[in-house]
């Protein structure tokens, strides 16, 4: 009998120290703790690694294998552009000196340049980093947009410019002085639904459908390049039997290529809206 109860009793203190024992073999130590996490973020990081690489392995194509426009010369056969989304348009005729475009409407983020230069590096630097920012992220939506092409930078004349954003319209006028003014064409998928600029200096617009006067160059642009270049293309276009410089038109440059491509493969454009002569 008191066997039997000394049994018992062992018995019942045993069950205590069975279930701690059960429920401390079902805990992780400290040590396994640490292990574990190292290795869920390793798997998290590796997963993220392979996307940015992926993406960045996208962007990357798009630059070492450009797409190049149809060619006239040797020195347009050597430019290329990043396969990036640009401006459509349909080529109405091809002259030795120029060919004549029409545009089709497209929006496009802009802003003031400081300085009366269009081209000095810090000028151009600047404005691109605005336009940069908004593009991606620096709107109401937070949205990082996709990099499209050409960097657009045009002379706006002395009286001012109305700038149309999705709203409200604003109206800005510009210095007595000539300013340039640069632009980042938009991606097409947006429309009129583009997210506005958390920067005042940018402005959304739209540009309208528009027939252009277009030569195509190599190099560096800078400021002598692109009068020497207006010139001679103002001259040429007065030869032109269907089409003549729109009344009031301003020179329009578009640069193709990042920073780093080599100066015989960059493609520069000068634009002048044209219309057709009269009858």
């Amino acid at each position: 009998m008191v066997k039997s109860m000394a049994a018992n009793r062992t018995s019942v203190e045993a069950a205590p120290q069975r279930r701690r024992i059960t429920r401390n073999s079902n805990m992780m130590s400290p040590l396994e703790a640490r292990l574990s996490l190292v290795l869920a973020l390793a798997s998290q990081t590796s997963s993220v690694s392979q996307r940015l690489l992926m993406d960045l392995a996208t962007e990357t194509a798009k630059y070492v294998f450009p797409k190049r426009f149809e060619t006239s010369n040797l020195e347009e056969a050597l430019m290329s552009v990043p396969d990036l989304e640009t401006v459509k348009f349909q080529i109405l005729s091809r002259k030795d000196q120029y060919e004549i475009r029409e545009l089709e409407p497209y929006f496009i983020a802009e802003t003031t340049m400081p300085g009366k230069y269009g081209f000095d590096f810090n000028g151009a630097s600047q404005s691109f980093n605005v336009l940069a920012e908004y593009l991606f992220g620096k709107n109401t939506k937070r949205e990082k947009m996709e990099m499209t092409t050409p960097v657009f930078t045009r002379k706006t004349q002395s009286d001012g410019e109305k700038m149309e954003m999705t709203t409200p319209v604003i109206t800005k006028k510009l210095e007595d002085q000539d300013k340039w003014q640069m632009s980042f064409v938009m991606p097409s998928k947006y429309g009129s639904n583009l997210p506005l600029p958390q920067d005042p200096s940018v402005s959304i617009k739209e540009v309208p459908r528009k027939t252009v006067a277009v030569v195509a160059f190599s190099g560096f642009v800078t400021d002598e390049e692109v009068k020497r270049r207006e010139s001679t293309l103002r001259n040429a276009l007065k030869n032109d039997s269907q089409f003549q410089v729109k009344e009031g038109a301003s020179v329009e440059v578009a640069q193709y290529n990042p920073p780093f491509t080599l100066p015989f493969a960059r493609r520069n454009e000068i634009a002048l809206e044209v219309e057709r002569k009269q009858v």
